[in-house]
């Protein structure tokens, strides 16, 4: 143990009492302090060696233990832990004898780690002033309540691995991202003088940033953006001299850049944009000599543009659009940005001439549309690696010069709403290779253009827009003057290679580039955006994007799979990727291990990636863990039934005359007999009115010992069969097993949740357990459209007559139940949560701020991203339900999503293929108006939704147009079944 070793305890309790010493290491003696002179006197501690004196000065407030000491390092923890109790007895005045002192050693050491290290007394005290100037409501910062911030592995805490020269352990990295906290950031955070990374993005915090961060001269990534931060940027920041990155983006931060951010001798990453920095860019930035990225579109900057910019060496991106430079120019100088890869000045109110940009040798995007800039368009030739060029919305005059030919990467030309004039040179796009995958957009709408000098014919992968120019009263040129559909790229899928993998064999996702055909894999899930990417069109750089991102992760490219992609203004690129692990012939693993999880994180939010030209810089948007990666990083402390508690949900519904009953049995296997009376302390004890305590027996007995024959759906807690009880109740058992997802947090929900409802839509609790131990005839159209119905009411039911009002959160076809009159049970509240209730002047929240919970494939990905649980979220998980009634399709299989399918085939008006062949004969009308609804129930945006009732209203709608015969025949059995699941056979994806 190191001289000179200072000690604190910090009592839970708000009173804060505090003990404060330091260790002699040749007195023997640990010398401390309190905070009020309270005198004491301890008579006698048992241990291996026995305590010397204890001495107590009032006046002082001086305590002083000595003793014997044979081994320094393990004295020391012995008398630390005994002053831990004098200041117990202190508070409490209960004198503890004999064994008090070993449990307190125990405990000392469970908290500190056997070799004494503990959390810097300094830091440990900012940690809890940081939580309580923030506001957890979701809870995930329980554990720091407790315990050693490094040793007992507090949430989004990470430390260095051993103690520094002072014989502490230090806070290395703060990372908060994505937790729904509010509140504040408190001052305190400049206390954490060691820290590298201080993350709290995405979150909806607000206040300003403390100027003590400034005081962090270690930090190296400031990572704040998505948060609603308001005030000045603090003068000190500019002084952290190892500062890599700041981030700040998307909050409300006002004020003048300061000057002192031209000190940032190390920074590369200036992300400010969209806030409300305003007044002039400082010339002073020009001596940054590392700086790759200024960022600083969306604000209110004004003055004129600094021609010192230019002097920067290394600077790559320059991106300042939507400012108010208003009259001012583009500087010469920028001519001479050797390193400038993209310049985009869009919506400036600039003014003057366009500078001769064809000096910059690998410029590659231009975009300085929307301003007042006139004169004419430079003749010189542009760099060959050009993929945008955007200069619309201005006064440019002149004719179109050729220099735009001769470039291969040219995706974009865009010269509309000028005064350009004369002919349009077709070289621009008659060299295109035909064989190119990706296609050129040369817009040259409303200018005063009347001729086409050369062939007029198009190759197929151009586009040449010219409405709104006098060479289209020539009623010959259709292809340059009709009416053309802007292509948009929202999604991608890659190529399917599992097509006829067994659906019902995989529990988690087929991977679907991997070399193992049909290898079932749970993949990571990402939220990524790419903030200033340097072309519009992704189509042709995705495999490229793959090769640098699975580079970048020391990954294999085979395991990435680009789920999804969508342009957002900017125009940035937003994704959600997904990650699969390697088969592996010895395990047949079909998940990442820790290690690789926390490795593939730490990558992304360590922003560990090396840049890239092209695709510019990334943001991370959610790294979200859940099944079998939920509890890689705790976010709290979770209590948990014990692997050997059985228990059981029993419900029912009544549907006419007959009783159909849902019973829902959790069943975790016993691993050890010493669990059994670990048990006994954790046991669950329902009281619920109404509610009957079934045996395990009487359940096996209802499915004949669970028979595969009886089951009649599964989800991520077990499977569900159909029984019938000594008294002729027909059931439904829902049995959890031992890897169950829902846990007794979600157990105990399920069963208080159910006990309320009684609507003919929805299941109702009959009993519980607690104790040891599919349709003969394809459904029609009419069929599915009142199971979407009835589904449909019993949702609406619980959004707007429950009391309390609850949103489900995992709305799926599997927790559909159908009786033999096919009425619609909607089952299964073990995720569901309460909506929120008007607060004391009667506004009521819009959303719950909860965990994500559901199940792939049914997630309402706005939910997913922002963790805010809607009404909408909802509707969104039930219109892929309406999809999979009218394809037959899983929401997720072989690499495809149900959603962008079907969506792709009305798009295309191909919408009848992909509608499931065994429906048989059915109105094309009614089809159409159901896919309409449930392709608007699974819109992106929450707003473009409709709600319940509205859903309901057109699902009548819908109803009422299909044929009398049809409505009339379905009220007979469909099956020898009395309860069944709504899950519809599935077909091969088309």
């Amino acid at each position: 143990m190191q001289k000179g070793l200072k000690v604190t305890w910090d009592d839970d309790s708000e009173s804060g009492f505090q003990i404060g010493g330091e260790w002699n290491s040749s007195a023997s003696m640990l010398v401390a302090t309190v905070d009020s002179p309270i005198s004491l006197k301890l008579l006698s501690i048992s241990s291996s060696s026995s305590l010397e004196s204890v001495e107590s000065d009032k006046s002082s407030a001086e305590v002083k233990i000595a003793r014997s000491v044979d081994n320094e390092g393990e004295e020391f923890e012995n008398l630390f832990c005994g002053l831990f109790r004098l200041a117990e007895m202190f508070w409490s005045r209960v004198w503890f004898f004999g064994g008090a002192f070993c449990v307190c050693l125990c405990w000392f050491c469970l908290l500190t780690g056997a070799d004494g290290q503990i959390t810097q007394p300094e830091e440990v005290s900012a940690m809890r002033a940081i939580k309580q100037s923030l506001v957890d409501s979701n809870r995930n910062l329980n554990n720091w309540n407790r315990g050693d911030p490094c040793m007992s592995n507090w949430t989004g805490v990470l430390c260095f691995n051993s103690t520094l020269d002072d014989g502490y352990l230090h806070v290395r990295d703060l990372q908060l991202p994505n937790m729904n906290l509010s509140g504040s950031l408190s001052p305190e955070l400049g206390r954490l003088s060691y820290m590298i990374i201080l993350d709290f993005m995405w979150n909806q915090i607000s206040g300003s940033i403390p100027k003590e961060i400034g005081n962090i001269t270690s930090l190296e990534l400031l990572l704040l953006n998505g948060n609603q931060l308001t005030g000045s940027l603090p003068e000190e920041i500019g002084y952290l001299p190892n500062l890599d990155r700041i981030q700040i983006n998307q909050n409300h931060i006002s004020g003048s850049l300061p000057k002192s951010f031209a000190n940032l001798n190390k920074t590369k990453h200036f992300h400010m944009n969209n806030n409300s920095i305003s007044g002039q860019i400082p010339p002073e930035l020009s001596m940054l000599p590392n700086l790759v990225h200024l960022l600083l579109d969306n604000n209110n900057l004004s003055g004129y543009l600094p021609p010192d910019l230019a002097n920067l060496p290394n600077l790559l991106i320059l991106q300042l659009d939507n400012n108010h430079f208003d009259g001012t120019s583009i500087p010469a100088s920028y001519s001479n940005m050797s390193h400038l890869l993209k310049l985009s000045l869009r919506n400036c109110g600039l003014q003057g001439p366009i500078p001769d940009l064809s000096r910059i040798p690998n410029l590659a995007y231009i975009d300085l549309s929307s301003n007042q800039l006139n004169g004419s368009i430079p003749p010189e030739k542009l760099p060959e690696n050009m993929t945008t060029i955007d200069l619309s919305n201005n006064n440019l005059t002149g004719p179109i010069p050729s220099n735009f030919s001769s470039l291969p990467l040219l995706l974009k030309l865009s010269l509309a709403n000028n005064l350009l004039n004369g002919s349009v040179p077709s070289i621009i796009w008659q060299n295109r290779t035909s064989s190119r995958p990706e296609g050129l957009e040369v817009d040259l709408q409303n200018n005063i253009i009347t001729n086409i000098s050369g062939s007029s014919n198009l190759p197929p992968n151009v586009t040449v827009r010219l409405q709104g120019n006098p060479i289209c009263l020539n009623t010959n040129l259709v292809q340059f003057c009709g009416t053309q559909t802007q292509y948009i790229s929202h999604i991608q899928s890659s190529e399917n290679s599992n097509a006829f993998c067994p659906v019902q064999a995989c529990p988690y996702e087929y991977a679907p580039s991997s070399p193992v055909p049909c290898f079932c894999a749970e993949p990571l899930i990402v939220g990524y955006r790419l903030k200033s990417p340097g072309f519009t069109d992704f189509r042709p750089y995705k495999y490229q994007f793959e090769g640098y991102l699975t580079n970048g992760l020391d990954l294999e490219i085979f395991q990435l799979y680009i789920d999804s992609f969508i342009w957002e203004e900017g125009p940035r690129l937003k994704m959600y990727l997904k990650f699969f692990p390697v088969y592996n012939v010895n395990t047949s693993s079909s998940v990442f291990n820790k290690n690789e999880v926390l490795r593939i994180r730490s990558m992304f939010t360590g922003c560990k990636i090396p840049d890239s030209e092209i695709f510019g810089p990334y943001e991370l948007l959610n790294f979200t863990l859940w099944g079998p990666y939920e509890d890689v990083i705790p976010l709290s402390s979770k209590s948990g039934i014990s692997k050997g508690a059985l228990a059981g949900i029993v419900v029912g519904a009544v549907a006419g005359e007959e009783i159909v009953s849902l019973i829902i049995l959790r069943l975790l296997m016993r691993k050890r007999q010493a669990v059994s009376k670990r048990r006994q302390l954790s046991k669950i004890t329902i009281k619920i009115d109404g509610v009957k305590d079934f045996t395990y027996g009487e359940l096996a007995l209802a499915t004949k010992n669970f028979d595969a024959s009886a089951q009649v759906g599964q989800g991520g807690y077990g499977k569900v069969y159909k029984g019938t009880l000594a008294d002729g109740t027909v059931v439904a058992i829902k049995r959890a097993q031992e890897g169950s997802l829902q846990g007794e947090k979600e157990f105990l929900t399920e069963i208080e949740l159910s006990s309320r409802f009684h609507h003919r839509n929805l299941v109702s609790l009959l009993g519980y357990c607690d104790e040891e131990s599919k349709t003969k005839e394809p459904l029609g159209l009419a069929m599915r459209v009142r199971i979407a119905l009835g589904s449909a009411k019993g949702i609406l039911y619980l959004h707007t007559e429950a009391d309390p009002p609850i949103f489900h959160r995992d709305i799926k076809a599997s927790i559909i139940l159908l009786d033999s009159r096919l009425n619609a049970k909607v089952a299964d509240f073990g995720l569901s949560r309460l909506a929120p209730v008007p607060d004391i002047e009667g506004t009521t929240p819009g959303h719950v701020s909860t965990v994500v919970m559901g199940t792939p494939g049914y997630l309402d990905p706005e939910y997913f991203l922002t963790q805010k649980l809607t009404d909408k979220s909802d509707v969104y998980s039930l219109g892929v339900v309406f999809l999979e009634l009218l394809t037959g399709m899983h929401p997720i299989s072989h690499g495809k999503n149900i959603v962008r399918e079907v969506n792709t085939a009305y798009r295309s008006g191909m919408i009848f293929s992909v509608v499931d062949d065994r429906l048989g004969a059915y109105p094309a009308e009614c089809v159409e108006r159901f896919v309409n609804l449930g392709l608007k129930c699974c819109q992106e945006e929450t707003e473009a939704r409709p709600s319940m009732a509205e859903v309901v209203r057109e699902l009548e709608t819908i109803w009422g147009m299909m044929p009398e015969f049809d409505t009339k025949t379905i009220s007979g059995d469909v099956s020898s079944s009395d309860l069944v699941s709504v899950v519809i056979p599935p077909i091969t994806p088309r």
